[in-house]
């Protein structure tokens, strides 16, 4: 209990990156400083040598997250809703700041298996993306969802009108079922619709990763494949990768027009003391830079010693699987953290081992910060759920829905009959299946004050845009903003008393001052913004190029009403959520 107060209270003081009194993480690891390399979107300047070199397999200790230590003088925001994650944006503030974890829908699991192909070869049945992936295709109109069919079995593909109530279309690749890749066994994948390619030929990317459990595919161990399609059913000839293990997946930073392969760690990369963790490598081409060299990726990051081990299995946690995505103007990230029990004692009772989803961020695509050590996707951990261990995030991370973000998910109930000493025929992953967690949009976390009211100041910022937005919940308070100079003189007439009141639960609300029409007469200037809150939360703000309230941020697997993966539509996006069920 104490381990958990002093995480819970660091975070809310905003030392999150302290590792001991006295002692920074910068001096800790010798990062390079003053960093000369790569100046990022938000201001953050990359050191010369990146990937960063100097992360340690062997130290259990929570990431360096250099740039909430040495933050930019001026803070570029014309990407995104600006998230209070962490204390980047903010210079001063007496707001109290709150974490939030996505809440499981009652209808789960929403996709279970059904068909003859989700049983499986060896009968042991499952329907979850691993991580695979589910993404709103604008093109169609429709959520699809690319998961594998029967424990380490075969990829298959599955359509949505609401992304609840789930079809499988019956494919030309193996007449009458869902199948894709009939010649490859399953077991980690990852697919991504890739909103930014020129070549309409590979709208889609896939990363595949064969098992090492089953002997007819010992020629695919230590290696994955990469392929890409135009439809995401017809895929090109799988092209070889460099050394990874058997979970490891792939994402893209849009921010950097970097595909990351997120690789786990295995003997010919080096084994680490610390368990299951991650190596890093980049390309701006996912072809090519899938054939990487066993010297070119870098040791990243696993799970550390703020993580906090389940007490009735008592095993040091470590890092399964590190998937991410472009949300708004951060990396959203989700660890999975494996609790245990080892693979040999889930065989002998044929329960799944508990692994579940820690919210991370990152503002430079490579250092996270965990300012939260709880699930914010639990296992359940009790007999009979269908998710009761094995959570895993699904490739895409989350869809966009109105004021709802949705997080797909996998979970497992294994199946204590059937007992075996054959890992492929052990109930341990018996069904496997899929679900929703939701979340408000931007509520990870806010900015809070009680009825008598508190004040938040921003570091110095600047933008391009024209109309503030805010994501607030004060129906029974009120929020008002002033916008500062460079000498932290107010700007007239962006005062409080020309501000007029916010009283609203919201996730896209303009902001407006009387006098003005907006903040065009500001852009590119040096200025903060201080928001007064009273009896309310304040989840984040942006200036949008217009009254639309589009941010300009990434919107991660997309939803309704967005046209590709980046958010032009503001207002207009959640008027055509309005159609789909609010959950």
């Amino acid at each position: 209990m104490k381990r958990r107060a002093f995480i819970r209270n660091t975070t809310l003081a905003g030392l999150s990156g302290i590792l001991f009194p006295g002692t920074s993480y910068a001096s800790l690891n010798n990062l390079p400083h003053p960093p000369k390399g790569e100046l990022l979107y938000n201001g953050i300047r990359l050191p010369d040598i990146w990937p960063p070199t100097y992360m340690k397999s062997d130290a259990y200790r929570p990431m360096p997250v250099p740039y909430l230590e040495n933050r930019p003088e001026v803070i570029p925001i014309n990407i995104g809703r600006q998230l209070f994650v962490d204390d980047f944006l903010i210079e001063s503030t007496d707001l109290k700041r709150k974490m939030y974890k996505a809440r499981k829908i009652d209808l789960n699991p929403i996709f279970k298996p059904e068909t003859d192909l989700e049983q499986g070869l060896y009968g042991i049945p499952g329907a979850s993306p691993k991580d695979g992936g589910v993404w709103w295709d604008p093109e169609e109109k429709l959520f699809k969802m690319w998961y594998e069919a029967g424990w380490l079995h075969s990829m298959a593909y599955a359509t949505s009108k609401d992304g609840i109530h789930w079809e499988r279309p019956g494919l030309d690749i193996e007449p009458g079922t869902n199948r894709l890749l009939p010649d490859l066994v399953a077991d980690s994948t990852t697919v991504w619709l890739d909103h930014f390619t020129d070549n309409l030929n590979e709208r889609f990317k896939m990363f595949f990763r064969c098992p090492n459990a089953i002997p007819d595919v010992e020629e695919h161990f230590n290696y994955g494949y990469c392929m890409t399609s135009p439809d995401g059913i017809h895929w090109s000839k799988p092209l070889k990768t460099g050394f990874c293990g058997d979970r490891s997946t792939i994402f893209y930073n849009p921010f950097r027009k970097k595909w990351i392969y997120s690789i786990r760690n295995t003997g010919e990369l080096g084994r680490s003391p610390i368990g299951r963790s991650r190596y890093y490598h980049e390309h701006s081409d996912f072809l090519k830079g899938c054939q990487w060299d066993s010297k070119d990726p870098v040791f990243w990051t696993g799970a550390d010693d703020m993580d906090i081990p389940d007490p009735y299995i008592g095993e040091k946690p470590q890092l399964y699987n590190l998937s991410a995505v472009g949300y708004e103007s951060i990396l959203l990230g989700l660890h999975q953290i494996h609790h245990g029990p080892t693979n040999e004692r889930c065989l002998e009772f044929g329960v799944p081992k508990i692994t579940e989803l820690m919210v991370s961020y990152s503002r430079d695509g490579f250092h996270w910060d965990r300012p939260d050590r709880e699930a914010f996707i639990p296992s359940e951990r009790k007999h009979g759920f269908w998710d009761r261990g094995y959570v895993q995030s699904v490739g895409g991370i989350c869809t966009v829905v109105g004021d709802q973000l949705r997080f797909y998910y996998i979970g497992y109930k294994g199946d204590q009959t059937k007992l075996s000493s054959t890992y492929v025929m052990n109930g341990m992953h018996s069904f496997g299946s899929t679900g929703i967690a939701v979340l408000r949009r931007d509520g990870f976390a806010s900015m809070c004050a009680d009825k008598k009211g508190g004040v938040l100041t921003t570091r110095p910022l600047s933008f391009d845009g024209s109309d503030l937005f805010v994501n607030v919940n004060c129906p029974n308070g009120q929020l008002k903003v002033e916008i500062l100079d460079q000498d932290n003189t107010v700007i007239k007439p962006f005062t409080q008393i020309n501000n007029v009141p916010v009283s609203v639960d919201s996730t896209i609300q303009q902001v407006i001052w009387k006098g003005t029409e907006n903040l065009s007469v500001l852009k590119n200037r040096k200025i903060r913004f201080r928001f007064y809150l009273n009896n309310g939360e304040l989840y984040a703000f942006w200036v949008s190029p217009d009254q639309s309230g589009a941010s300009r941020g990434f919107n991660a697997a997309g939803g309704p009403g967005f046209n590709a993966g980046i958010d032009q539509e503001g207002k207009s996006a959640y008027q055509q959520a309005v159609k789909y069920p609010k959950l």
